[in-house]
């Protein structure tokens, strides 16, 4: 019986994973390690050679850095206020200390923000996703945005782990807002150079922007993960919770032995309210995996999950790189429906928030190798590199 792998193309040597395994709920580090960066090797433990070895997903970015002082580069990394353990986790694996820098809030709500370090001339990223409350953190981030540029940065790019109002990207009925390009549109008056941005909701989100988007995916560390469970390769499939996903899961399926694939097939008849119709192919005594790019109520992939127990699935498990986890969707994912539930770092999780079957995963690698690389104008040409979007 095979065990589950995932594929990287062509690359045939084999690597052993690093990962720390923590508590139930604690944040999980994948091997989505570029080696010489940061300073995680102390924390980091290393497979033994009888345990199971897999194909790594990228070529490492053959580049020694130490840590850094700030008076020795021209790069910035200042964090806002909505999720700054991962911006602490991008700064640690660069090898730097987050900048410097004061954000308040007035009596009547007002946002004010002073850097407390200069930035003439230097690239300065600010990390900010714009998830719950999405107003709040979104004028956080263009104010961000203009101090930096009346502070004299020579270029400032902003990092939205999660993008807020991404769904609203097209209309589909009349008289509707298309606000993912208002809000792109904020962003870039702003002043923001680039947009580093992590699995957005659709890739033609890229082109309201008339600014350049790097566009990462979270889909490598889930599959890092994913690879290190010892599940028989014959019993999986992939499953996309709508016929909108289905590219998604297909990319994800490949590299995880070129498993099968199956669709939810789902009637949507209002905002956050879905009714699942059927399932499109075979899941009985298998284990399903339902891939999708957010979790928001979890209506969707809860009605989807049940469907897939109904079609005699043995085991079911979820992931995806947002868990925005909107009422009642904690009570849908712990209600014994999936084995494990499987989210990142990119919107913060609260404890109140957190269930036994529920595992984080970090993207702070992911994000700071995307960051070294648009600072030192490094696109990497081997085709390994195209999943970090830079190009």
């Amino acid at each position: 019986m095979a065990s589950l792998i995932f594929s990287s193309g062509n690359i045939a040597a084999a690597n052993k994973f690093r990962y720390d395994i923590p508590a139930r709920n604690a944040l999980i580090r994948c091997n989505l390690k570029f080696e010489g960066n940061g300073k995680h090797e102390g924390q980091l433990q290393t497979l033994t050679a009888n345990q199971q070895t897999y194909p790594k997903l990228f070529t490492p970015y053959e580049f020694q850095r130490n840590p850094i002082k700030k008076e020795e580069t021209k790069l910035r990394v200042f964090s806002g206020t909505a999720n700054r353990a991962l911006s602490e986790e991008i700064a640690s694996y660069m090898g730097l200390d987050l900048g410097d820098i004061k954000i308040t809030r007035f009596a009547d709500g007002e946002i004010y923000v002073q850097l407390r370090e200069s930035v003439r001339g230097c690239d300065v990223f600010l990390v900010q996703p714009t998830c719950p409350p999405a107003n709040e953190n979104l004028m956080e981030l263009l104010v961000m945005i203009d101090a930096c540029r009346r502070a004299s940065a020579k270029t400032v790019t902003a990092v939205i782990p999660y993008f807020g109002y991404a769904r609203a990207d097209r209309k589909t009925q009349g008289r509707e807002s298309i606000a993912a390009k208002l809000v792109a549109n904020l962003i870039t008056e702003a002043g923001a150079d680039r947009v580093l941005a992590c699995d957005l909701h659709s890739g033609q989100s890229i082109g309201y922007f008339d600014i350049p988007v790097d566009h990462v995916h979270g889909q490598p560390v889930i599959l890092d993960y994913l690879a290190s469970k010892t599940i028989c390769a014959e019993d999986l499939v992939v499953v996309s919770p709508d016929v909108g996903g289905v590219a998604r899961a297909r990319a994800f399926a490949k590299k995880l032995s070129d498993a099968p694939l199956a669709i939810v097939d789902k009637r949507r008849h209002g905002h956050n309210v879905a009714e699942v119709m059927n399932l499109i192919g075979d899941v009985k005594g298998k284990v399903a995996v339902m891939v999708d790019d957010m979790i928001d109520t979890a209506g969707t992939i809860s009605k989807g999950a049940a469907l897939l127990h109904d079609e005699g699935a043995r085991e079911v498990y979820a992931c995806c790189t947002h868990a925005v986890l909107s009422p009642p969707a904690i009570e849908r994912l712990s209600s014994g429906l999936f084995q494990e539930v499987i989210i990142t770092d990119t919107i913060p999780v609260s404890e109140a928030n957190s269930f036994p079957q529920l595992t984080i995963l970090s993207v702070a690698n992911l994000l700071g190798e995307a960051i070294w690389r648009v600072h030192d104008d490094y696109a990497g040409a081997f085709e390994h590199f195209c999943s970090l979007g830079i190009d």
